[in-house]
C-alpha cells in the first residue's frame, strides 16, 4: 500500500518537506537550480538576503528530503556543486510557475494592498 501524505495534517511528514521545498529559501533556491548547477557561492549570490548559515540549513533540508543533489568534487580547495534532482525539477518547475504568476499579476496585488491599506487607515 502507497503511503500517501496529507499536508493539512499537522502530524504528516509532508508538511515539512512541504515547508522545506515552498518556504521563503527553500523555493528561492529551487527556482535558482532550475538554471543549472550552483556552486555554494554563486547561490548565496544570487539568492539575495540569504545567510551562509541558512542557506546551508536549506540545502540540506533539500538534499534529505531529495530534491537537491550535492556533489563534492575531491579537489583543493574542496568544491562542491548543487543541483537539482528529478524530483527537484519537478518541484521547482511548479514553484517557478507560481512565482511567474505572482510577477505578472503583481500590479493586482499592489492595489489590493493599497485598497487594504486605505480602508484600515479610514478605521483608524
Amino acid at each position: 500500500m502507497e503511503l500517501r501524505g496529507d499536508v493539512y495534517d499537522h502530524n504528516c511528514p509532508s508538511r515539512v518537506i512541504a515547508n522545506h521545498a515552498t518556504g521563503q529559501w527553500g523555493s528561492l533556491v529551487l527556482g535558482k537550480l532550475l538554471g543549472g548547477t550552483r556552486r555554494f557561492g554563486e547561490l548565496r549570490r544570487e539568492v539575495a538576503g540569504v545567510s551562509e548559515k541558512m542557506l546551508a540549513q536549506t540545502l540540506q533540508a533539500l538534499e534529505r528530503d531529495g530534491l537537491v543533489h550535492r556533489d563534492v568534487h575531491p579537489v583543493i580547495p574542496p568544491r562542491v556543486d548543487y543541483s537539482l534532482t528529478p524530483l527537484g525539477d519537478h518541484a521547482a518547475k511548479r514553484i517557478s510557475e507560481l512565482f511567474g504568476w505572482i510577477e505578472e499579476n503583481l500590479p493586482h496585488f499592489r492595489a489590493a494592498q493599497d485598497e487594504y491599506d486605505a480602508r484600515r487607515l479610514e478605521k483608524a
